[in-house]
């Protein structure tokens, strides 16, 4: 399932670095700043416009690769989960419940 593509580490990277619109998007930067091959980037582009995600505008020979409004949400959401998992562990539950001991 092509929905399943979002999740993945790489892919995920690219998302949310088409979330900086301060600069312009192709497929060689965004496989620079990824750590991916031109043609993973390529690929993953070509499946996130089937989907709505991502549109482009092309500029002579380059392709300008922007998110949608689908796509903002999308990368929003990523970023989030990311964001949750390089948290540090929360104590558990049991553990804020229970008084200090003293």
């Amino acid at each position: 399932m092509e929905e399943s593509i979002i999740l993945k580490g790489k892919q995920a990277k690219i998302l949310v670095a088409l979330k900086n619109t301060q600069q312009p998007w192709h497929i060689t930067s965004l496989a620079k700043e990824c750590g991916a091959t031109y043609v993973h980037v390529c690929n993953f582009i070509n499946t996130c416009e089937r989907l709505g995600i991502v549109a482009n505008e092309k500029h002579g020979k380059l392709k300008e690769i922007k998110l949608t409004d689908k796509g903002v949400l999308i990368a929003d959401m990523v970023s989030g989960i990311y964001g949750v998992l390089n948290q540090q562990p929360q104590q558990t539950a049991q553990q804020r419940q229970e008084p200090q001991k003293q």
